[in-house]
Formats: C-alpha cells, sequence, structure tokens
C-alpha cells in the first residue's frame, strides 16, 4: 500500500459521542448559515439595485467561488497541521473566518451608501470585492465544522451529524430569509433612493453578523477536539501521518472513487442552484409583479418575497433533514437521488407559475433537494476516507461545489442571451440540472475508508 508507513493498527475506535455534543459540535452551523443565506437571497437583489446589467449578473457570481477553491484545500491542508492546546485543530480557523464574515457583513450591504452612484463601475467593484471576502470568510468559518464531524464522529453516528448541522443551517437560513420581510411590516424603509440598498436589507446583515459571532462562540466554548495523540489512535494512522508533506495533486490521485463520483452530481447541483441565486429574485418579479426595473417598490417586494420563498425552502429542507437523518446507510443513494428529483420538479414548475402561494410548493421540493446536497456527499466522502489528510481532503471536496458554480456563471453569458434574457427560463436550466444529478447519484459506490485499502491491496497484488 502506497501510505502503509502512515498506518498503523487501531487500538481504538471513534468513541460514541453524546447528543449534547453533536449539536454543540455543529451549533455555529446556524450562524455561519445565516451569513450564506443572507448572501445567496440577496446577491441578485442588491446587484441589479447598484444598477448591474442583467446580461453581465454572472460576472458578480464568478469571484466567491473562485476565491473559495483557492482558500478551501489551503484551509484544509494547514489545519490538518495545527494544533493549539487551547483551541484545537479547526477552531482557529473557525475563529478567523466568522470575525471576517462579521466586517464584510456590515460592509457589504452598504455597497450603494458611499456615494458611488447608481450604476457606478466604483460600486458594483466594491459589491464585488466584498461578496468575494464575504464567501471565502464565511466557507472558512464553514468548513472547520464538517472537518470536525470527520475527525471525531463515528460512521454510526456521522449520519445523525451531519443531518443536524443540514437542520442547523437550514434553521438559520430560515431567519436570515425571513428577515427583510419582517423588518418592512414593522416599519424599515424597503425602498431607497436609486442605486441604494434599503435598510430592511442593511439591518438585516447586521443582525446576521451579530448571531454569526454568538453561535461560533457556543460551539468554541463547548467542543474540545481530541489532541493530535488521541486522533492518531482513533484513525488508526500515525502522528506523523498528517504533517507529512504530500503535494495536493497526490492527494487528489490517491482519492477514493467515491470522491470523484459525488463530485460529478455536485457539478450539475451546484450550477443548478448558481442561477437560482443569480436570476431568482428577477425571475419572481417578472412572473408575479410583472416588474424588470430593479429601482421599483414591485422588484423590490419581489426581493423580500424571494426571501419568504428562501425560507420556505429552508424550513423544507429541515424537515427533510430530519427524515433523512433516520435513512440507514444501505438506502442513501436512493434518498439522494429521490431529493435532486423532487428538487427539479419545483425548478421546473417556477417557469409557469404566476402566482405568489403557488410558489411555496415549487420552493418546498426545492428545499428538499438542498436537504439532501448538505447532507449526503459529506457522510459518503468522510465514511471513505481514513482520517489522514482529512481537512485537505475536504478543502479540496470543496471544489466540487466552487467549480460549477464558476462554469454556470461563465455560461450564463452566453445562455441568458441565447434564452432571450428571461430570468425564469434560467431556472428551467436549473431543474434539468437537478435531474442530470438524480440520474448521476447511480454511478455512485459508497464504501468505508477499510474497504477502500482493501480493495486497493487486491488491485495492487492482482498486477
Amino acid at each position: 500500500m502506497d501510505n502503509e508507513k502512515n498506518t498503523v493498527v487501531k487500538t481504538a475506535t471513534l468513541p460514541k459521542l453524546p447528543i449534547s455534543t453533536i449539536w454543540m459540535m455543529s451549533f455555529g452551523f446556524l450562524g455561519v448559515q445565516m451569513a450564506f443565506a443572507l448572501q445567496s437571497s440577496n446577491m441578485g437583489r442588491i446587484f441589479q439595485t447598484l444598477g448591474a446589467d442583467p446580461t453581465k449578473l454572472g460576472f458578480f457570481f464568478i469571484l466567491p467561488p473562485l476565491a473559495g477553491m483557492v482558500v478551501q484545500p489551503i484551509v484544509g491542508y494547514y489545519s490538518d497541521r495545527t494544533w493549539m492546546p487551547k483551541l484545537g485543530r479547526r477552531i482557529p480557523y473557525l475563529l478567523v473566518g466568522a470575525v471576517v464574515a462579521v466586517i464584510v457583513m456590515c460592509l457589504l450591504p452598504n455597497s450603494g451608501s458611499f456615494g458611488f452612484g447608481a450604476g457606478s463601475v466604483t460600486a458594483l467593484m466594491f459589491g464585488a470585492i466584498a461578496i468575494m471576502f464575504m464567501d471565502v470568510s464565511s466557507n472558512v468559518a464553514m468548513q472547520p465544522f464538517k472537518m470536525m464531524v470527520g475527525d471525531m464522529v463515528n460512521e454510526d453516528q456521522k449520519g445523525f451529524a451531519y443531518s443536524i448541522q443540514s437542520f442547523l443551517s437550514n434553521t438559520g437560513a430560515v431567519l436570515a430569509s425571513i428577515f427583510p420581510f419582517v423588518l418592512t411590516i414593522i416599519g424599515v424603509s424597503n425602498v431607497a433612493p436609486n442605486g441604494v440598498i434599503p435598510q430592511s436589507v442593511v439591518v438585516s446583515f447586521y443582525v446576521g453578523a451579530i448571531i454569526l459571532i454568538i453561535c461560533s462562540l457556543f460551539t468554541v466554548f463547548k467542543v474540545k477536539e481530541y489532541t493530535p495523540e488521541q486522533y492518531a489512535i482513533y484513525h488508526g494512522i500515525t502522528e506523523e501521518a498528517n504533517t507529512e508533506k504530500v503535494s495536493m495533486i497526490t492527494l487528489l490521485k490517491k482519492a477514493p472513487k467515491v470522491f470523484w463520483t459525488i463530485t460529478l452530481v455536485q457539478f450539475f447541483c451546484w450550477m443548478g442552484f448558481q442561477y437560482l441565486w443569480t436570476y431568482g429574485t428577477g425571475a419572481v418579479a417578472f412572473n408575479v409583479w410583472h416588474t424588470t426595473d430593479a429601482a421599483s417598490a414591485g422588484f423590490q417586494s419581489a426581493g423580500n418575497w424571494f426571501g419568504i420563498l428562501s425560507a420556505v425552502q429552508s424550513v423544507a429542507a429541515v424537515i427533510w433533514s430530519l427524515v433523512l437523518s433516520k435513512v440507514h446507510n444501505d438506502k442513501h443513494k436512493l434518498a439522494y437521488s429521490l431529493s435532486l428529483f423532487l428538487g427539479a420538479i419545483g425548478f421546473g414548475t417556477i417557469f409557469f407559475i404566476h402566482g405568489q402561494m403557488a410558489l411555496i410548493v415549487s420552493f418546498t421540493l426545492i428545499g428538499i433537494a438542498w436537504a439532501g446536497m448538505m447532507a449526503f456527499p459529506f457522510i459518503m466522502l468522510t465514511n471513505a476516507l481514513s482520517g489522514s489528510h482529512m481537512g485537505t481532503y475536504l478543502g479540496l471536496f470543496n471544489g466540487s461545489i466552487c467549480l460549477p458554480q464558476i462554469v454556470a456563471s461563465i455560461a450564463s453569458f452566453s445562455l441568458f442571451p441565447l434564452l432571450g434574457s428571461s430570468m425564469p427560463k434560467m431556472l428551467m436550466v436549473s431543474a434539468i440540472m437537478l435531474l442530470f444529478g438524480a440520474v448521476s447519484v447511480m454511478v455512485i459506490k459508497e464504501t468505508s475508508a477499510e474497504a477502500e485499502e482493501a480493495e486497493k491491496e487486491i488491485a495492487e497484488e492482482s498486477k
């Protein structure tokens, strides 16, 4: 075996953790997902309000995943090699990411408030750079939560742990999505001068930033990571395994097969959701409010309603994630594929619906797909990893999220005009992508880390 020198006979297995520890391990996820939800549900609205050309919206959605593709493997690589006695391996990166995310969350919604002028290149670039840093910092804060589950949770509890993460993340998304709508009801202004983001959105980001810090601190103070010695014993590796200098290219070559098959599914899914975030507000404004004028009260009302629909999506994901937590290991693929298929139906129906309330059904189905996407890929992948270079692999796996977003954004420059600059039609493309994703789940072959190593040994002996 190529990594024989870094493996040892396990003298202990990962212990069964108290339910309270699993909850606290993921509690900060609620705050991080609030940041993501505020970003995803308001990005299209913010940039169109700033005066962005609808045919060029894809440009503003390229920078965040591009930065994520570079930053996440680096965070994984160095967190594998980090150990701070009072904080641990992953938590230091969680803290840094959360602090930077809070700062950027206060800057982003004010992109139009610095006197740059509506439609000015300066305002748009300020917003683009802010959204890039917000996405990167949120990812830096988010990845440690996923890594800690891989580090500390045994296979029997892992499905439950990632389902709890899905539950908490979607609960945070619900809160974030309804903020602008609720604030408007209580009297916070939902309109603003041309090129300026309404206060309902600005205040929502401020509240989200506060909750992000509070939730992250719960995890920081309540969770104690395994020491390097404990980690090595529980994962059956040497203490030097994670500190060994191995290039990321080499790690990719040695990645388990499931890494690549899940990446194929992820490619279709994340392309579909990228178009939802880019064109969702505009599609709702066009189909329901019959407007494309970003400065109009109707468009801003559509933005608020898209937030409510995003909350519906998240509530559905919360409920479905609880259902998925009960799914046995041998039924993962079926539940994953079914979730994506229902999401494809949800995306497809948006094109035909012109009533506010009917869209609730569409976004309920989309939420089911989202719950599947948040749980199964990480369960399947971490079960197939030995524990050596866990963080680096999860950072590299983030490319399966970032790359399709980049491809989708670049493709939109040609696809959007080709479809008559119709935002509802772009969501029909999302439906097709989710359908491809549902079918491609069938190529995934789930294996444990031990089974993967056994297969490699047999292959080597047969040569």
